[in-house]
Order: structure tokens, then sequence, then C-alpha cells
């Protein structure tokens, strides 16, 4: 049973406690108490300020997990805190650790701050969790990516067009790291997993993948400089740098363009397209 009343307190504890730096918000105009505003929370949990304001007074409906799970990732709760609120709103906590959607709070903080960055949080599958809007620009809107589509392996090997942003001369290359990658996860998980049953289901979709499979590579490392023919601005050479939070098998990968480089100059036109 959802408990409205502590469910209301919590919430408005988390949020007094935060600053709009805290959560990727400007500061805005100058504030008569301190903490979030509750507009500023139905902003970066993407629902309407009335529904958040309902829940914080009580009044409101039992909102569903998704909806739990974004007002937790919204005000950068702790593993902890996010399952307290699922409890509080008479939800059972989603699992922890490996292939959690939740992203940590401090790698969120870093998220946060790379505003004008390509930058994405992707789970150990290649599923994108969060993205700039210029990684959306580059690489896609990924929140319209549902089920399997959502990991890149997947996309690879059963979607036509998912290698077009790549050249044709890495390809190849990609597709191994794509395959070492899910065996090594596939093994670390164990029988039953999602990596599992994501190699089992690409064995029975594409033959490249079985092919690759077969060869039983494991330890392939992706190199720091990644390709990217864009449609819009063209050839894109840029460095990939990877932060791991492995508690939660995440990792933050931040792309940047060398000064000076005409890589650099089509990135800033990118962020332009994007605007």
């Amino acid at each position: 049973m959802i408990d409205r009343p502590a469910l209301g307190a919590f919430l408005r504890g988390r949020r007094e406690a935060l600053q709009p730096s805290d959560v990727g918000l400007p500061p805005g105009q100058r504030r008569r108490t301190s903490g979030l505003r509750r507009e500023e929370v139905a902003a970066v949990c993407h629902m309407s300020p009335d529904y958040y304001a309902r829940l914080e007074r009580g009044t409101g409906p039992q909102p569903s997990e998704q909806m739990v799970a974004a007002i937790a990732q919204g005000l950068h709760l702790s593993r902890a805190e996010r399952d307290h609120v699922f409890r509080l709103a008479g939800h059972r906590p989603p699992d922890s650790g490996a292939g959690s959607d939740h992203v940590g709070p401090g790698m969120m903080r870093i998220f946060d701050r790379l505003v004008d960055t390509p930058a994405e949080v992707v789970t150990e599958l290649g599923e994108t969790l969060l993205q700039t809007p210029l990684a959306a620009a580059l690489f896609g809107d990924a929140s319209q990516r549902q089920g399997p589509s959502r990991s890149i392996g997947w996309r690879w090997f059963t979607e036509p067009g998912a290698r077009d942003l790549f050249p044709p001369e890495d390809r190849d290359t990609t597709a191994r790291l794509y395959v070492s990658s899910l065996r090594e996860v596939a093994t670390r998980r164990g029988p039953g997993s999602r990596a599992a049953r994501l190699a089992d289901e690409l064995l029975q979709r594409s033959d490249e993948f079985r092919t690759l499979w077969d060869r039983q590579e494991v330890g392939l490392v992706p190199g720091t400089v990644k390709r990217y023919d864009h449609p819009e601005v063209g050839r894109l050479e840029l460095h990939c740098q990877v932060l791991l939070d492995p508690e939660q098998a995440h990792v933050l990968l931040v792309y940047t363009a060398v000064p000076g480089t005409e890589s650099h100059d089509r990135l800033r036109l990118l962020s332009v397209v994007a605007a």
C-alpha cells in the first residue's frame, strides 16, 4: 500500500536539500527559500508540476513504477533512497546492481555538467540510459528505443542502417568488439542473465553474429579514437574517455575533439544543428 504522507514528506525533504546546480539547472532568479522549486523537480523528472505537487501534498494517485524511477533519477537519489521511495509508493524495488537502469548520484553529478559535450551513460549491454543533447544529435535519440533495440549490439546485427554512422573500414572490427564484449558479460553474469538471453537471441537472428561468436574471441579492447560519418557534418574523429561505476556496471562515455582540428570545427557545427 502507498504511504502518501510519508512519500510526500520524503520527497519534500530531498527537494529542499538540493540546489539547481546539483541537478544540472541554472541558478535562476533570487530565491526566498533554499532548495529546488517544485516546478524544477517536475522538469527534471519529466512530469507536470501539478502532478508532482500533489505527490508532495499526499493527495495524488499512486505513481507507477516508471514514474517513481523517474523521480528517483531526477532527485539524484542513492540506491537505498530509491528503494525507500519505491516502498513508500507501494511498489517492490527493482533489482540492484548489474542490469539496473538507475544511474548513481555521483555519475549523475558529473553527467549534468557535460551539457555542451557529447556524453552518454550506458549499461554493460550497450543500452543508453542518459544522453546529452549533443550525443543525441550525434548518435540518435535513445529515448525512442524500446526492448532489445536499446542495445547498440542488438541493433548492429539486426537493424538495417545501424552501421551507417561508422566508416565501412571500421565495421568489421566494431562487430568483433561487440561480440567479444557480450561474450565476457554473458560469462560473468551466467546462464539465464539478460546478457546470455541477448546472445541466444542474436545467435538465432544473425548469421554474422553466429560466425563471430564461434571465434571465441574475448579481451578485445576498443581504441580511444572513434570515427563517425555524420550525415550532416561529415567525418568526425573523437577521443572517447570512459568513467566506470562498478557498482551499477554503468559507463560514462565522453567524446571530445582535439582543438584546432577539422573534427573540432564540425563538432561545434553539430551543436548548432542540434540547437
